[in-house]
């Protein structure tokens, strides 16, 4: 539970500054005040110092450097007082590596000990049922004849000249023997027909539920949208950013497309106290971008149970913008598109949507107005 917690501590840091640095924000000041390591210039050194110790070793190293500190005899005493920080993290790893360590030894043990019960009662039983067929013909020997002496003495020589291969026994001449190759042959003729029986029921399949064609997902997306408002705007275009070397694991598997689309932007004005006092209806201010309609079409997913996602990157050195990126499973490849960087409304009644049904994400949003005070 210690490296667990740790670890998701970490997880969640590095998240929240990797979002703050994509939006060209400041950390949150929380993880700003909170001081949960060492300083990087010495992190290595302190992992070096720490790593690969025992149990027993790091507890002593523990009471070691407490006892310094009693003592007043520690010279940087912020800086041991962060190691025993670290301490009981290298402490937990190092007690879970000695536990993984002893349930090895433990399975490697089971493991030797197996073959060697089973050889020895192999053996044994062997060894039984040679001495109850043995002993009537040792008998058999010592009264009739001296000729199984001879015969032991040539085994031993065959022995010694290495002839360890078994009788060759000899079958039925009348027996038939299968050529490899035919046997080959008749195999990958039932592999063919198998497959064949595949591609026909698939072919069925398709004829039977014929794919949605595009203009059936735009005119499914413009009944969610709703009617074209003033200030509405076909988007995607111009906005499209091209997404240069993108390679995917199933390239060799599945002819990789992007996905069809059909978004719009919402334009309008802002009529703030400074619009207010410089513009009028006849001339009105310059418009700007309220929110933005994403449809994205994905109807040939392979797992229609993963729906596809969006991520909002830096756009460069720019501040004023930023890119959304759609990501799907194959075989579709990702597609972004250009649009304002401003705060977004999350709340489903100023219009935030996100869901994906009947093979089309939806993710519409507008941004946040702040109201000019006094």
């Amino acid at each position: 539970m210690v490296v667990c917690n740790w670890e998701l501590a970490e997880a969640r840091k590095k998240d929240a500054l990797d979002r703050a640095r994509v939006r060209g924000e400041r950390p949150p000041a929380e993880l700003l005040v909170e001081e949960r390591g060492l300083h990087s210039s010495i992190e290595t050194d302190v992992s070096n110092l720490l790593e690969g110790k025992t149990h027993s070793e790091l507890e002593a190293f523990q009471l070691q450097i407490e006892s310094q500190m009693k003592t007043g005899t520690a010279k940087v005493v912020e800086y041991w007082e962060a190691v025993l920080k670290r301490l009981d993290i290298y402490k937990a790893k190092a007690c879970l590596r000695e536990i993984h360590a002893k349930m090895l030894r433990k399975q490697l043990q089971r493991l030797v000990d197996q073959p060697l019960e089973d050889e020895d009662k192999m053996e044994s039983d062997h060894g039984l049922r040679s001495g109850e067929d043995s002993e009537p013909e040792l008998k058999d020997e010592e009264t009739f004849s001296p000729e199984p002496t001879v015969k032991e003495e040539t085994h031993e020589a065959e022995e010694e000249a290495g002839s360890f291969s078994p009788e060759l026994l000899h079958g039925d001449e009348n027996e038939e023997a299968i050529d490899p190759e035919e046997d080959r042959a008749i195999l990958e003729r039932k592999r063919m027909a198998v497959f064949e029986e595949q591609q026909r029921r698939m072919k069925e399949a398709m004829a039977s539920k014929p794919t949605p064609s595009e203009d059936n997902f735009e005119l499914k997306a413009m009944k969610v949208m709703g009617a074209m408002e003033e200030g509405d705007a076909v988007f995607g275009s111009g906005a499209e950013v091209n997404l240069d070397s993108q390679v995917y694991w199933w390239h060799d598997k599945y002819r990789p497309r992007k996905p069809k689309y059909f978004n719009r932007v919402h334009t309008g004005y802002e009529w703030n106290k400074y619009n207010q006092t410089h513009y009028d209806h006849d001339n009105p201010p310059p418009k700007i971008v309220q929110g933005y309609k994403f449809n994205i079409f994905y109807p040939d997913l392979v797992d229609k149970t993963k729906a596809p996602t969006y991520t909002i990157e830096k756009d460069g050195n720019s501040t004023e913008t930023c890119i959304i990126r759609f990501h799907a499973g194959p075989p579709y490849e990702d597609i972004a598109f250009r649009i304002v960087n401003k705060e977004w409304e999350y709340s489903h009644k100023k219009g935030f949507k996100c869901t994906f049904e009947r093979g089309i994400l939806h993710v519409y949003f507008n941004f946040k107005r702040y109201r000019y005070r006094r």
